[in-house]
């Protein structure tokens, strides 16, 4: 094997890391919808020649780079072999039975050559606004099948040997309702995939071939052996948890969370042997985009904590999942929203090692997707989609309380879109954006917070909501208490009751009407009742739990002056 010098080790690792970090701010920069310039919708890879992940953005959505961009590239490998990919080749792929997501999430890919040699391939998978189907974004409980839900591309070359493939183009342009939109944000995705090419192979060319593939291998190995000492260090056995789902969207039935962890010396497997079937409605996922999705999340959560996100940080790993789960659908099942069950998903497997790692695991965070968005036409006649995202609380730890409001943990970095921005591009008014009092679960650490938000609408439109984990709230561990979940409630003009929606489609809407959206907190760790004193009277200062949360909780009056007392006697 090729020596390498560790100071040139030590460059490309972190060049690596580095590039596909650049990449992702100028999607930033440069995309068309802010579900991709704001919420970041979006992730950036590297594969090896073979479609290993060797590197990845560092907020890129974790739900991406897990599996869907080196499932692309192998199933470019397939398709065309190494003699029928040339320098200048773009490919995109969304099909579901290559990476089992729904079909906004395409991937652009395209090879690497250096020393005319293929040494791997820069690929971007970014969030396609709208690609056709029976619902604007695609998305709708109601589609049963994956045919209804926009166009599938299965590994087709956007640009073939550095010239674009005019027709490819026009199909995707005639399959979206927004195609200013979107074929602007596919140029962003495109020159990130050219520029990452050339930063790349520049690398490698800087270091030679053989130096490059050397150091990506240590590196693999390196992460390998780092992953495999933590998991040796936890004790060996099975653990179990569960979890459910309020239903599928359509039915009322409960959808059941049910995981297995077994550790065995150096080695884990997430086994799924007892998962929920699929379903009739969308919230499938295939095997590579859902359930080995879900363990890879989970793991680099709870393990690998520290080491980058290549294929060497998961060789540890094993999976056990049988076909036809939720998170192992046939390719034509409905996929629409198919990371619905992810959070609670990656919440049941930390949960099950909460005896193994006491002092680790977390409690539940608000664990839904928390959708809404609002749907309507402009006065021009032009539809438009204003995609927002409930972020609530994480889980507290054995160290601190819970962070939040973020997003979930399937999400990576994806962020608010601001008030600003979405009052300006959309009938709304948002009166309201504040930390949602008494959200968080309590503890001896307490969760993270979820926030509240108004909105008043300005124009005639219809809601679309999804909200989830009702009937199984963010649970605390160690002793900690569950957080409350969140809701979306409507107050009609003229009206003085609200209704109460956890899942809407095509609510009708009116200006003048007001929403109020609620989400969920964090789960507790520890008992309430070790609660320092003074993080009680610091969170009833700041508005974080009221005096009502602060008696029930914790056992701690407030006196008029301010004081707080327990059992009739002065503690602060």
């Amino acid at each position: 094997m090729t020596s390498v010098n560790p100071v040139t080790l030590e460059v490309i690792r972190h060049a690596i890391i580095s590039i596909t970090d650049q990449i992702d701010a100028n999607i930033t920069r440069t995309a068309f919808s802010p579900y991709i310039y704001e919420y970041k919708d979006f992730a950036v890879g590297i594969t090896d020649e073979n479609g290993q992940l060797i590197a990845q953005s560092t907020g890129g959505m974790p739900v991406f780079v897990a599996d869907s961009v080196g499932m692309a590239v192998k199933d470019a490998l397939d398709i065309y072999g190494r003699d029928r990919l040339f320098p200048g080749d773009v490919i995109v792929c969304n099909h579901a039975a290559v990476q089992g997501q729904h079909l906004n999430n395409t991937v652009m890919h395209t090879p690497i050559f250096a020393s005319g040699e293929l040494v791997g391939f820069f690929a971007i998978n970014v969030h396609w606004i709208d690609i056709g189907g029976a619902a604007v974004g695609a998305i709708t409980f109601r589609t049963t099948d994956i045919f209804m839900e926009g166009l599938q591309l299965r590994t087709v070359k956007l640009w073939s040997k550095g010239e674009p493939v005019e027709e490819v183009y026009r199909i995707i342009e005639s399959n979206t309702r927004f195609p200013a939109e979107l074929m602007g944000d596919i140029a962003a995705q495109l020159g990130g995939c050219v520029l990452g090419r050339k930063l790349t192979s520049g690398l490698i060319e800087k270091y030679g071939v053989a130096i490059f593939k050397a150091a990506i291998q240590i590196i693999l190995d390196q992460s390998e052996a780092a992953t495999r000492a933590k998991i040796s260090a936890i004790p060996d056995g099975t653990y179990a948890a569960e979890a459910f789902l309020d239903n599928d969207g359509v039915s009322e039935a409960r959808i059941p969370i049910k995981v297995i962890v077994i550790v065995d010396g150096d080695e884990m497997t997430i086994d799924y042997r007892d998962m929920a079937p699929q379903v009739g409605t969308c919230i499938n996922s295939g095997r590579f985009g859902g359930g080995q999705t879900t363990a890879r999340v989970a793991f680099k959560y709870l393990i690998a904590t520290d080491e980058p996100a290549n294929e060497g940080t998961y060789r540890p790993l094993k999976l056990n999942l049988p076909d036809g789960t939720i998170l192992s659908a046939e390719p034509t099942a409905a996929m629409g929203l198919y990371p619905v069950p992810f959070p609670t998903v990656i919440d049941a497997i930390i949960k099950a090692l909460e005896p193994a790692l006491p002092e680790r695991v977390t409690g539940a965070h608000f664990g839904t997707y928390s959708s809404f968005r609002l749907l309507g036409k402009r006065p021009n006649g032009q539809i438009f989609n204003a995609n927002d995202s409930g972020h609530g609380g994480w889980g507290a730890c054995a160290t601190h309380d819970g962070a939040g409001p973020f997003r979930t943990m399937a999400h990576g970095d994806t962020r608010i879109i601001p008030v600003e921005l979405q009052e300006s591009l959309y009938p709304m008014r948002i009166e309201e954006f504040a930390l949602r009092e008494d959200s968080a679960g309590p503890g001896t650490f307490r969760g993270g917070m979820g926030f509240r938000k108004r909105y008043a609408v300005l124009g005639p439109c219809s809601l679309w909501a999804n909200f989830d984990r009702i009937a199984c709230p963010p649970w605390g561990v160690r002793g900690g208490g569950a957080a409350k979940p969140g809701e979306v409630r409507v107050l009609k003009k003229g009206e003085t009751e609200p209704q109460i929606f956890y899942k809407s489609e095509g609510t009708e809407l009116d200006a003048g009407d007001l929403i109020f959206v609620e989400t969920g907190g964090g789960g507790g760790y520890g008992p309430p009742s070790d609660r320092a004193t003074d993080l009680v009277a610091r969170d009833l200062q700041r508005g974080y739990i009221s005096p009502e949360a602060a008696a029930r909780d914790y056992g701690l009056t407030v006196e008029p002056d301010g004081g707080l007392t327990r059992h009739g006697q002065r503690v602060a």
